[in-house]
């Protein structure tokens, strides 16, 4: 069954967050934002223990990549599934017009559109730009959130433009 009601703003956790991750998830939950826990480059009870600290501050959890782990700690959702995500939703994350429509075959709950402006996340890499993004944001098919450099408060201006809403890292730290 897919859920469908989903927050208008994510936190996406990696390891850059260091000592403030648990000030950043604690922040998410406050503003009913979601979280998802990334963490690519962290052990697997690295990643479990976090998305445990996500569940008990109340945010809704969505677990990158490993959907038996999503599923085994009863997350909404996993993000981007290297396999099957079973009976979870799965969202995907799209950079380009190529993976929009791979994802609109895909049928994911929705789609993070990224990068919209110039990020630390991908130094160097160039950015969509908002009309740009926009465009492969409506060829999704589904709920477009907007990622990639964005702040609380040009996330607030894309969700008024008609974005499902927005995810940061940074912005929540």
């Amino acid at each position: 069954m897919q859920r469908q009601s989903w927050p208008t703003s994510w936190l996406m956790t990696d390891e850059r967050l260091g000592d403030v991750l648990g000030g950043a998830i604690a922040r998410a939950a406050a503003a009913g934002a979601g979280v998802i826990v990334r963490h690519h480059h962290s052990s697997h009870a690295v990643r479990r223990a976090i998305a445990r600290k996500v569940l008990a501050s109340g945010a809704l959890l969505g677990v990158s990549r490993d959907a038996v782990l999503a599923a085994d700690l009863g997350a909404a959702f996993v993000h981007n599934p290297t396999g099957p995500s079973g009976a979870l939703p799965f969202s995907l994350s799209v950079h380009h017009e190529a993976e929009v429509r791979e994802a609109a075959q895909r049928r994911p709950a929705f789609v993070f559109v990224s990068p919209l402006y110039a990020t630390r996340s991908h130094p160097g890499a160039p950015a969509l730009g908002v009309e740009e993004a926009a465009r492969l944001a409506a060829l999704a098919g589904c709920p477009a959130y907007a990622l990639g450099g964005v702040t609380r408060s040009n996330g607030e201006k894309l969700i008024a433009r008609g974005w499902a809403g927005w995810a940061a890292i940074d912005a929540w730290a």
